[in-house]
C-alpha cells in the first residue's frame, strides 16, 4: 500500500509541475532592478530562484562561521552527558563521593542541571552530608521545583523531621497538584507525625495514578489503615471507622488483625472474633490464625475446639499448630500443648514456639526444661544454634513428621503417590 501511495503522489506532483510550467511559460512575468547605473532584467521565476539560492548560500556561510564556536559547546555537552552517566552508575554502585563529584560537574550544562543536582543531593544524603544535600536541592529548585520539593521532604523524613516534611508538601496537596512521589512522601510523613487523616487522603490519588503498582500500593494502604485503626480513641469510633471502610479494605489480613486486637482491647471481643473467623473462611491467613489464638477472653476452650477442626484441612500449618499449643497452655492442657508445639517446631522452628513450649514445661513444674526452651528461643532469635531437649523429655513424644495430604486433580480424582 505504501508503494502505491508514493506512486500516486509522484503522478500528482508531475501533473502539477506540468500544468505549472505551462502556466508560467504563457506569461513568465518581468522583473527590473536598477541600482546606481546597474540594470538587471529577468523573469519572476528566475528572480525567485536567485533569491532561494542566495538565502541557501548565506545560511551555509553562517553555519561555517559558527562551527568553530559550536565545537566547544558540543564538547561541553558530550562531557556533561558522560559525567551524568558515570555519576548515576557510581550512585547505584554505592560510590557516593564519586557520584557527587561527577554529578556536580554534569550540572554545569543547563539542560542537565535539574536531574544532575537531584541525583547529587541523593548521593550527599547517603553519605550523611545533609547540609550539602539541601544546598544541591536549593539549586535544583530553580530548574525542577516539584521534584526538588519532593526529594527535600524525603530527606527530612529520613532525618526524623516528619512534621517539617509534611508542612512542606501540604500547600501542593491542598491544591491537588502533587506528583505520585509527593503523595507517597505525604502519606509516610503523615504516618510518622500521627496525622492519619492526611495519610488516608493520600491513598486516593496514589491509587488513581497507579505509580506504586498493585503490591506497593497494597503495602502502603495496609500500613495507613492499620495506623488509622490504632488511632481510634474508643470502641464507638472504631466501629464507625470499620463500617465506613470499603469491603476490599476490610478483607486485608493485616487490617483485620489490627481491628480485632483494637476491638478486643476495648472489650468488643465478639465483633473481633466474628471478623477474624469470617476472614479465615474467605482466605486462610497465618497472621489471623495467630490473632485468633492470642486474643483474650473466656471462650478459649470453644476456640480451641473450632481451631482443631481446621487441622483436617491444614495439618502441616506451623502457625495453626503454634496457636493450638498456646491455647492449650492457657487451658493447662500440658499433654496436648507438647504435642502441638513440638510438631510446630518440627515443621518450622521459631522462637515463639520455643517460648510457648517453655511455658508448658514451666506449668508442669519442670524448670530445667523450661529454661532450656527459653534459651533456645533467645538463641534462635539471634540466629544461633539451639540445644536439643533432654532425652527424658522426649519420651512418649508424638510423631512430628508432616502429614501426607491427599491430592486430587481438577476432576476430583485422587492422584497416585510418586
Amino acid at each position: 500500500m505504501r508503494a502505491w501511495r508514493w506512486v500516486l503522489l509522484l503522478v500528482i506532483a508531475a501533473a502539477l509541475a506540468a500544468f505549472g510550467w505551462h502556466w508560467v511559460a504563457e506569461d513568465p512575468g518581468y522583473v527590473l532592478v536598477r541600482l546606481r547605473g546597474w540594470r538587471v532584467e529577468t523573469t519572476v521565476f528566475a528572480a525567485l530562484l536567485i533569491l532561494l539560492l542566495t538565502w541557501a548560500l548565506l545560511t551555509l556561510l553562517g553555519r561555517l562561521l559558527r562551527w568553530p564556536f559550536g565545537a566547544l559547546t558540543r564538547r561541553h555537552r558530550r562531557l556533561s552527558q558522560q559525567r551524568l552517566g558515570e555519576g548515576l552508575i557510581a550512585l547505584a554502585e554505592g560510590r557516593h563521593g564519586d557520584a557527587e563529584r561527577d554529578l556536580n560537574r554534569a550540572a554545569q550544562l543547563h539542560s542537565l542541571r535539574g536531574p544532575a543536582l537531584l541525583a547529587s543531593a541523593e548521593a550527599a544524603s547517603r553519605r550523611g552530608e545533609h547540609g550539602r544535600a539541601l544546598e544541591s536541592l536549593n539549586q535544583a529548585s530553580q530548574a525542577v521545583p516539584q521534584a526538588a520539593r519532593v526529594l527535600r521532604a524525603r530527606l527530612l523524613r529520613r532525618e526524623g523531621k516528619s512534621a517539617e516534611a509534611l508542612a512542606l508538601l501540604l500547600p501542593e496537596s491542598d491544591k491537588g497538584v502533587l506528583t505520585p512521589a509527593g503523595w507517597r512522601e505525604l502519606a509516610l510523613a503523615a504516618l510518622q507525625s500521627g496525622d492519619v487523616r492526611r495519610a488516608r487522603e493520600a491513598l486516593g490519588p496514589l491509587q488513581k495514578s497507579g505509580a506504586l503498582g498493585s503490591r506497593g500500593y497494597a503495602a502502603l494502604e495496609s500500613q495507613v489503615l492499620v495506623a488509622t485503626i490504632h488511632a481510634a480513641p474508643d470502641g464507638a469510633a472504631l466501629n464507625t471507622l470499620w463500617s465506613q471502610l470499603p469491603k476490599a479494605q476490610r478483607r486485608v489480613p493485616a487490617v483485620v488483625d489490627a481491628y480485632a486486637r483494637r476491638a478486643a482491647a476495648f472489650g468488643l471481643l465478639l465483633p473481633a472474633m466474628d471478623e477474624v473467623e469470617s476472614a479465615l473462611r474467605r482466605e486462610w491467613s497465618p497472621l489471623l490464625i495467630e490473632t485468633y489464638g492470642s486474643l483474650s477472653g473466656d471462650d478459649v476452650e470453644a476456640r480451641l475446639r473450632r481451631a482443631e477442626g481446621w487441622l483436617e484441612a491444614h495439618p502441616n500449618d506451623a502457625n495453626l499448630l503454634l496457636t493450638l499449643g498456646r491455647m492449650c497452655v492457657r487451658l493447662k492442657l500440658w499433654g496436648k500443648a507438647h504435642q502441638y508445639l513440638k510438631r510446630s517446631l518440627a515443621l518450622t522452628p521459631g522462637s515463639f514456639a520455643w517460648e510457648s513450649l517453655g511455658d508448658a514445661f514451666a506449668g508442669e513444674g519442670d524448670a530445667a526444661q523450661a529454661q532450656r526452651c527459653y534459651r533456645n528461643a533467645l538463641a534462635l532469635g539471634r540466629g544461633e544454634a539451639v540445644a536439643p531437649l533432654a532425652q527424658r523429655a522426649q519420651a512418649g513424644q508424638p510423631d512430628t513428621h508432616p502429614v501426607a495430604i491427599e491430592q486430587r486433580d481438577q476432576h476430583g480424582v485422587p492422584r497416585l503417590a510418586d
